[in-house]
């Protein structure tokens, strides 16, 4: 009879507990998207609808795909198109839902060494940094924004004059900040950076520096132990009203940093 009690109780604490455990999912996304400040404003807002919190994990887009082919990750929320389909296209995420769009920006010691303030080409303005052997400071991290740096290039950079910084978007800008150099950073970072010292945006506006944001649910039937239908209420609330409302209304010293984009 004794040992009938003992057992029950624990079966209640056993209950209880998993009961007080808090529901959350674990997602995988940018540096650029922490740095900026987005998620300590939308996360929030996501949980007090939904009672789901949200942990983030801020790496660059390689490395959270990484996460997502291994399972570690419910949700990506990344910047690399391609790098997205092929994601979905191998069977390790359930469709690619657009949530947002920024820019990137080249940014550079005010001096300009190189010339480029003001060019409406970014690839002439990256081509003209490296004729002039100006110094540069690169990503160097399979990032989206490396990525995206690599794309506009002719060709693979090198020398004294490139460095790589192995870094996030915060840290690349410090590099850059301590070398007088030029990077490409997305706007959001940029916006919300405050050690820029000599560094101003130098070039904008060339339509292929869009940076479209993808949201991908970890495909549960290649990894059974994702919160699918949590993660998929998250992706369901970021792309509806309430998530691009939130997004739309997020700006720093009044300048918005991200469009919504949900179709």
């Amino acid at each position: 009879m004794v040992k009938r009690i003992l057992l029950a109780l624990v079966c209640l604490l056993g209950a209880s507990v998993a009961e007080a455990e808090p529901r959350f999912i674990t997602l995988a996304s940018t540096t650029s998207t922490a740095n900026s400040g987005l998620f300590d404003y939308l996360l929030p807002l996501f949980t007090e609808t939904t009672g789901i919190a949200v942990r983030v994990v801020a790496v660059g887009t390689g490395a959270a795909l990484k996460l997502g082919e291994r399972g570690d990750v419910d949700v990506v929320l990344v910047h690399a198109r391609g790098a997205e389909e092929r994601f979905v296209a191998a069977g390790f995420g359930l469709g690619r839902r657009d949530i947002m769009v920024n820019d990137f920006i080249i940014v550079g010691p005010a001096a300009d060494p190189a010339g480029i303030k003001g060019m409406a080409s970014a690839p002439a303005a990256l081509a003209r940094i490296a004729e002039r052997r100006a110094p540069f400071v690169s990503r160097g991290d399979d990032s989206g924004t490396h990525k995206a740096e690599l794309r506009l290039w002719d060709a693979p950079q090198s020398g004294d004059w490139y460095r790589e910084a192995g870094a996030g978007m915060g840290a690349t800008l410090n590099t850059a900040r301590a070398m007088d150099a030029y990077t490409l950073a997305d706007r959001g970072t940029w916006l919300s950076f405050a050690n820029r010292g000599s560094l101003v945006a130098l070039v904008e506006g060339d339509p292929r520096l869009v940076n479209p944001y993808g949201v991908i649910l970890v495909n549960p039937a290649r990894q059974p132990h994702v919160k699918a239908a949590d993660g998929g209420a998250f992706i369901d609330w970021l792309t509806g009203p309430q998530g691009q409302a939130a997004i739309g209304a997020f700006t720093i010293n009044g300048e918005g940093l991200f469009t919504p984009s949900a179709e």
